[in-house]
């Protein structure tokens, strides 16, 4: 079980980093940094307009972050706020017609690197994979929300002053 976690924990931060530097890579030609991609693609799946609130929660980042993208995708006139009820926090983003057009490009290259990443996979086994990596990844949060759960039979946990006693 040990070895399934390892290998498990070092799958996942492979396949992070990988997509943190493809996606960061990508975006230099635009002056964007590799996170945009992520929302540009939720707004671009989404032409109707997505308030900050939901597209915080659609690419799994806080307030203070879906913030200071929006300023710097505005400023670069990518994307516009459509104020509805006075409170930009729940006014709709929209991509410009240039934000449209870039995150085509980006959409291009993200369904490219994904089918790369999975050749030799049948579109069964990517079902299944997205099925498993999606539970795992709800039942990680349920863990997240609630913690790890005691164990039946407690062991002693070592101290502080035992392991500092046991390494001298």
């Amino acid at each position: 079980m040990l070895e399934r976690f390892e290998k498990f924990s070092y799958t996942v931060y492979e396949l992070q980093r990988c997509w943190n530097r493809i996606a960061a890579e990508e975006m230099v030609f635009y002056g964007l940094k590799g996170p945009h991609a992520a929302y540009l693609i939720a707004m671009f799946r989404r032409p109707e307009g997505i308030t900050a609130a939901q597209l915080g929660a659609i690419c799994g980042r806080d307030k203070a972050d879906v913030s200071r993208a929006v300023a710097v995708l505005e400023s670069k006139g990518i994307l516009r706020k459509e104020a509805g009820s006075g409170n930009l926090y729940r006014a709709k983003l929209r991509l410009t017609e240039y934000g449209r057009a870039i995150t085509e490009s980006i959409v291009k290259k993200a369904m490219l690197a994904e089918e790369i990443a999975g050749a030799g996979l049948s579109d069964e086994q990517r079902e299944v994979l997205y099925s498993a990596l999606n539970k795992i990844s709800k039942n990680m949060e349920e863990l997240c929300r609630t913690g790890i759960p005691a164990e039946e039979k407690a062991e002693e946990k070592p101290s502080a002053a035992k392991l500092s006693t046991s390494e001298a």
